[in-house]
């Protein structure tokens, strides 16, 4: 059987499975960035490919230009970088995402990074567990919620469920995103620099990706002072570790709490050798229920495609809708309202 489905990385067997119900599936297991695709799996109209995991695929023009029939790749994770929507786009190739089903996950997430590295909790354990607690009381920590002003670099989804959690803290919330949003009364600011000055503490959550390589940096970091406390649950390549690091070793800014790093799942030597800052394996999201609804979603937007009813979750680069095809439209705009309701 030819192949219309390419699964460009490892899956649970059971979100495989079921494929195999509606597919023609073929597993892109080769190594290497330079793939020969196989005759049989040239004509795939689709492929499913992963966003979190640093030995995922990079689906860049080397694999989309052997693949001429190919419609729709569906990413699994909010987070596409390593898909060249460039390239995509050029083809008139749609990509999907899978949004709004992980945000409230993820926000838990961050609030309690955030709490952990103000109050020291993952060193107050170790503290327990290595025996020092007979030997005298833990010091008390310096950080603390009580008084901070929080800055959301990115007032997304998950930066939205964030700020509404930090509010039932008793945080000041000021935010930077490309533009203002209407729907909101925090305080606006329209670059990260007057952002960082205004406020101690930040939470990033915005997309990886050129525009936000290392936005990040040691300038940002000083603007914050020295009970600066900054949470990281973007994309590790957001932030200049090594401008990080050295703020956090000469006490320019308090702490920091990261899920995420630049060349996961290496982590930056300066940063391991440091008290003063929480390092998490990327696992935001990475509750049970969570990543069942993102593979749903995932698989979802796949047959919505392939039913003819258009992409659920098209990202912002895709080129959809379609303005000589009314129908699919029609169906998108449907399809839209029903997932927003």
């Amino acid at each position: 059987m030819t192949a219309d489905l390419i699964v460009a990385d490892s899956i649970p067997a059971d979100v495989y499975n079921e494929l195999t119900k509606t597919f023609a599936v073929f597993p892109l297991r080769e190594d290497g960035v330079d793939v020969r695709i196989p005759e049989s799996a040239r004509a795939s109209r689709f492929i499913l490919a992963g966003s979190d995991e640093a030995n995922n695929r990079r689906i860049g023009a080397e694999i989309i230009e052997q693949l001429p029939e190919l419609e729709l790749i569906a990413n699994f994770g909010v987070g596409y970088d390593r898909i060249d929507t460039g390239a995509a786009r050029a083809r008139r190739i749609v990509v999907t995402n899978t949004p709004s089903v992980h945000e409230e996950e993820v926000a838990d997430f961050a609030m309690g990074l955030l709490i952990a590295t103000l109050r020291e909790i993952p060193q107050a354990d170790n503290f327990v567990r290595s025996g020092r607690w007979t030997k005298g009381s833990y010091p008390l920590s310096r950080g603390t919620l009580r008084g901070r002003k929080l800055g959301i670099v990115g007032l997304g989804r998950i930066g939205l469920a964030f700020a509404r959690r930090a509010e039932s803290f008793g945080l000041s919330i000021a935010y930077h995103n490309r533009r203002a949003r209407s729907d909101v009364l925090y305080e606006y600011h329209s670059n990260v620099q007057s952002l960082g000055e205004a406020v101690d503490t930040l939470l990033i959550s915005v997309p990886g990706g050129n525009a936000t390589t290392r936005l990040i940096d040691g300038d940002i970091l000083d603007r914050l002072g020295p009970d600066g406390v900054v949470i990281n649950i973007a994309r590790g390549s957001v932030m200049d570790e090594a401008a990080l690091a050295k703020a956090l070793r000469d006490r320019r800014i308090l702490a920091a709490g990261l899920d995420v790093h630049a060349s996961e799942p290496n982590v930056c030597q300066e940063l391991l050798a440091l008290p003063n800052v929480v390092l998490q394996p990327h696992i935001a999201s990475g509750s049970i229920y969570t990543r069942q609804e993102m593979w749903r979603l995932a698989v979802d937007n796949l047959l919505a495609w392939r039913a003819g009813r258009g992409p659920i979750n098209p990202v912002r680069e895709t080129p959809w809708p379609v303005k000589s095809d009314p129908a699919l439209n029609a169906a998108f705009e449907f399809n839209m309202r029903v997932d927003h309701a």
